[in-house]
């Protein structure tokens, strides 16, 4: 058993959300301005937006799951006023969108 985490990443260009789920964050984050993930490539740049953390992998792609078929952006915006980022990721604090 293992610290697992959801995050909500937003990107700078277009506004969207992504969803996920990983054991370690920062390198997920690093990968998506990467280009590492088919879902966000070229899409970015990528800010972490939110983060929480489960005890199992199992309780973190459940709640991914439950996030993402919520399809709705003002419950998002709740869960990342309700689960800020880590305070030392490098992109804390997020800049701000225009």
């Amino acid at each position: 058993m293992g610290q697992y985490f959801v995050y909500i990443i937003q990107s700078l260009s277009n506004h969207h959300f992504y969803i996920g789920q990983t054991y370690d964050v920062i390198a997920r984050l690093q990968r998506h301005n990467a280009g590492g993930c088919t879902a966000t490539r070229n899409k970015g740049p990528w800010v972490l937006r939110a983060t929480r953390q489960f005890h199992s992998r199992a309780e973190a792609i459940a709640e991914e799951r439950r996030l993402k078929a919520m399809k709705s952006s003002q419950y998002l915006q709740h869960f990342i006023q309700q689960f800020p980022p880590f305070s030392d990721t490098p992109e804390y604090p997020p800049p701000q969108l225009s």
